[in-house]
């Protein structure tokens, strides 16, 4: 029997450091280190995100229009659109987009802390082992309306658990009337992840109210009903179909998705970060004086069970199930706390290795955004030979297996900020039936109108999500474009472009050439 939380300290009783407001202000600030130094946050999928921002903004522009259609709808998936479209109108595209993604993890630090504060009745001094997952593989794979949702979701739980306690359900089903609607909106994902958030929650409530499981079960979905609203909204939404739901129990993808929750740049460090978590947890599993909060470990366990059921693809959005795991991980750390009040001794202890492992996750994500940023600005001095309106297909090397893939590939829609900065085309937008504002109208362009015509791979090379360079380079159609922009490619042919002028170059192969028509070609 895991034993109740520890009453909270009476009021003016002196509180260790890692309970003080000034901590948690502390946690939340530090959360936006990362995200300080670059000018556009080099989160792998943003880019394309911001070339539809762009056409959201200024869709007018004769040169997007002919490329380009935008439409909005309801739906699930409009988080970032939503809170860039007027913050973009006072400072600016690409500030309004950074001043968002900063947000995100500041909100979900947050949002981590007060759940740790409303189940625990104070802060663990374990906390902040499960706050670097903040800036999990989904984050930094650039998913950010989920992340966004995520947030959100985080925020609304700490609220749903404060009223839960204050048993104050009438005002709380009011209130979430209109939050789970907002959630929802930002992602359909972070609507679901709140509604298992509280179903959980409020099944260990019942149950420790003296109720059994099952009608404790019964009880938790009557009181998430107010969290249903949405489910009208999405049965609107994909009424018109979508794309497709496949990929269940993909064993081998989901044991990748497990390994990666800490997925950065260097493959020993992110993997030895992951192995600590892990076994931080279960040092508290066999500690005598440490245990685990029954609620936030049931919702660990449900939200592991919806992982494992859960398909990579839902509705043409890849990586469904990955997006959980680094909150399977984050909850079941929160949960650590001790049995007792708290051993001075031991909690210091456990509150510097914890605070030491925050701040070198932090310092490890902040180089890695560092470097990537800079990477980002030696590659953009090819726009400098871009005229506005210009159509480029673009061209980014992968690594041909998962190990030489281990860093993020942050390059991957780079293009995206040709039609961020010079108004143009690019190839690396998303065709996800029923889920996308923005369409291609560029039908020349053939298969090279979307992502992944922007991603190459060497000959040979097994990459499932990516074609070989020699045959992308020998037939995207040159009357469809005006540039071909090849970022960090690998090793390729020079007579594949031979009939191309060079006007920019880098040292790694990167390379921009202007493109003289010529006839189409059929797609790889």
């Amino acid at each position: 029997m895991i034993p109740p939380a520890a009453p909270p300290s009476p009021p003016g009783a002196p509180r260790p450091w890692w309970e003080t407001r000034a901590f948690v202000v502390a946690m939340v600030l530090l959360s936006a280190v990362p995200l300080l130094y670059p000018p556009v946050p080099p989160l792998v999928d943003l880019l394309g995100h911001m070339g539809r921002y762009r056409v959201m903004l200024d869709g007018d522009v004769p040169s997007l229009t002919a490329n380009y259609s935008f439409k909005w709808a309801l739906m699930g998936n409009l988080g970032v659109d939503l809170a860039v479209y007027p913050l973009a109108r006072l400072i600016g595209l690409e500030p309004a987009v950074k001043l968002v993604i900063i947000l995100i993890p500041m909100m979900t630090t947050a949002g981590m802390l007060w759940v740790a504060r409303e189940v625990h009745h104070r802060l663990p001094p374990t906390v902040m082992f499960a706050l670097p997952l903040v800036y999990g593989h989904h984050f930094l794979f650039g998913f950010v309306n989920y992340a966004l949702s995520v947030a959100l979701a985080m925020l609304a739980f700490g609220l749903w658990l404060r009223l839960g306690r204050k048993r104050r359900y009438r005002l709380r089903a009011a209130l979430f009337v209109p939050i789970s609607i907002l959630v929802w909106l930002c992602h359909a994902f972070g609507w679901g992840f709140l509604g298992l958030l509280a179903f959980s929650s409020e099944v260990v409530r019942a149950h420790d109210d003296g109720r059994s499981w099952w009608r404790s079960i019964l009880r938790a979905v009557g009181q998430s009903m107010s969290l249903a609203l949405p489910l009208v909204l999405m049965l609107l939404w994909r009424e018109g179909g979508g794309g497709q739901t496949t990929d269940f129990f993909n064993w081998s993808n989901k044991m990748f998705s497990v390994n990666t929750v800490l997925r950065d740049r260097w493959r020993v460090w992110d993997r030895i970060s992951f192995f600590l978590c892990l076994t931080v947890f279960l040092f508290a599993i066999v500690h005598p004086r440490l245990t685990l909060s029954r609620m936030l470990t049931f919702t660990a366990l449900v939200l592991g069970t919806a992982f494992v059921c859960l398909p990579r693809i839902i509705f043409g959005s890849a990586y469904a199930d990955m997006r959980l795991m680094p909150f399977v991980f984050a909850f079941a750390l929160l949960a650590i706390r001790f049995r007792r009040d708290t051993p001075l001794l031991m909690g210091w202890v456990l509150a510097l290795l914890a605070l030491g492992f925050f701040l070198a996750r932090t310092a490890s994500v902040t180089w890695s955004m560092k470097l990537a940023s800079d990477e980002y600005e030696r590659q953009l001095t090819a726009l400098d030979q871009v005229p506005m309106g210009a159509r480029v297909v673009s061209m980014v090397g992968l690594g041909c297996t998962r190990a030489s893939g281990w860093p993020m590939w942050r390059n991957a829609h780079l293009g995206g900020l040709v039609v961020v900065r010079r108004n143009g085309f690019s190839n690396d937008h998303w065709d996800v039936p029923g889920a996308k504002l923005l369409t291609v109208t560029n039908k020349a362009a053939g298969y090279w109108q979307h992502d992944p015509s922007n991603l190459v791979v060497q000959d040979n090379c097994p990459a499932r999500y990516a074609r070989p360079i020699s045959v992308m380079l020998r037939r995207f159609p040159r009357d469809a474009f005006d540039y071909l922009w090849l970022i960090d490619p690998p090793r390729y042919d020079p007579a594949a472009v031979a009939d191309l002028q060079k006007v920019w170059g880098l040292p790694d192969g990167s390379a921009l050439y202007r493109i003289r028509p010529g006839p189409a070609n059929p797609a790889p």
